[in-house]
């Protein structure tokens, strides 16, 4: 296909990507802001072009064909280049304005990212965040956010990453339960003790320890279980148990009686909240003023908390 074919088809690749995320002609037409009948047109122009079949049709439903799968990932591609281009001329003629979108795990948005917005909201007046907390995977390539932050020490291939803070989790308990209890001295000695986990998986009461080339393993047990963090870190102050909370969250208690770290000269590797967190983004060069500047002002403050 000649050059000039090729760029009369780019507006009709665009109109194909729009009708597969919306599912349907009319959707695309609607966001489009043109008739469906305009819509079916491009299609069949592309299809024509490309000699092949994209979309099978019926009157309830709309299915990519599989030839359709493959130009849609190339057409997708071309797409997402072009709005890398608008905000590559963007970074230098428009100021910071717009909505983005951040999710992060529930108590990491609750407690670390959302305190940090306000001073932002403030720093940049045209610019709307909205923070989804939520401990489900999140694809920012799929799904219409456009900033993602998980917690793990192997970052998902495909996206690009910015480094924000080390996670941590942390054993602890109440002094009264300690003093009735007894002070691990060891990871095997929690066996003996109750241990307020997560619950959620078979592994979850596999705890495992390591310390200067050491490492100890030990199955735990206790009477309270609970899937979030604020529930475990109140447990312990009830003298429930040792319980394993993120260090953020320990750092940022205010309220109840004090906990004290148990084994801190172990490194607790906990098989959730544990390892770095990231902020994840779709691998464009060039992305929207309003996303770079809050990675930016995220990474810079908890840089600066690091550090002090």
């Amino acid at each position: 296909m000649n050059p000039a074919a090729l760029i009369t088809l780019l507006p009709d690749m665009a109109v194909f990507v729009r009708v597969v995320d919306a599912g349907s002609f009319s959707g695309a037409a609607t966001q489009l802001g043109v008739t469906p009948s305009s819509v079916s047109r491009s299609i069949t122009r592309l299809e024509k072009a490309l000699a092949t079949r994209l979309l099978e049709r019926s009157t309830r439903k709309l299915r990519i064909s599989e030839s359709g799968q493959e130009v849609y990932q190339r057409c997708r591609e071309m797409t997402l280049a072009a709005g890398s281009a608008v905000a590559a001329a963007g970074r230098f003629v428009e100021a910071p304005h717009g909505l983005v979108r951040i999710s992060a795990p529930t108590e990491f948005a609750k407690t670390v990212i959302h305190p940090l917005i306000p001073d932002f909201l403030r720093r940049y007046p045209a610019v709307q965040v909205q923070l989804l907390l939520t401990d489900r995977p999140v694809d920012p390539l799929e799904q219409a956010v456009d900033l993602v932050i998980c917690i793990t020490d192997d970052p998902p291939k495909g996206l690009a990453a910015r480094r924000l803070t080390a996670v941590r989790q942390i054993l602890c308990a109440s002094r009264v339960y300690l003093e009735a209890r007894g002070y691990p001295d060891h990871p095997r000695d929690l066996a003996g003790h109750d241990c307020i986990y997560l619950g959620e998986t078979t592994e979850d009461n596999r705890w495992r320890f390591k310390r200067s080339g050491e490492t100890a393993t030990v199955t735990v047990s206790g009477r309270y279980l609970a899937n979030h963090t604020g529930a475990r870190l109140e447990a312990a102050q009830q003298d429930l148990g040792v319980a394993s909370v993120p260090d953020f969250t320990l750092r940022e208690q205010n309220r109840g009686p004090e906990l004290i770290q148990v084994l801190p000269e172990w490194e607790f590797a906990a098989p959730a909240y544990y390892g770095n967190a990231w902020l994840l983004y779709p691998p464009n060069r060039f992305l929207p003023p309003k996303a770079r500047v809050l990675i930016d002002h995220l990474a810079q403050q908890l840089e600066t908390q690091a550090m002090i």
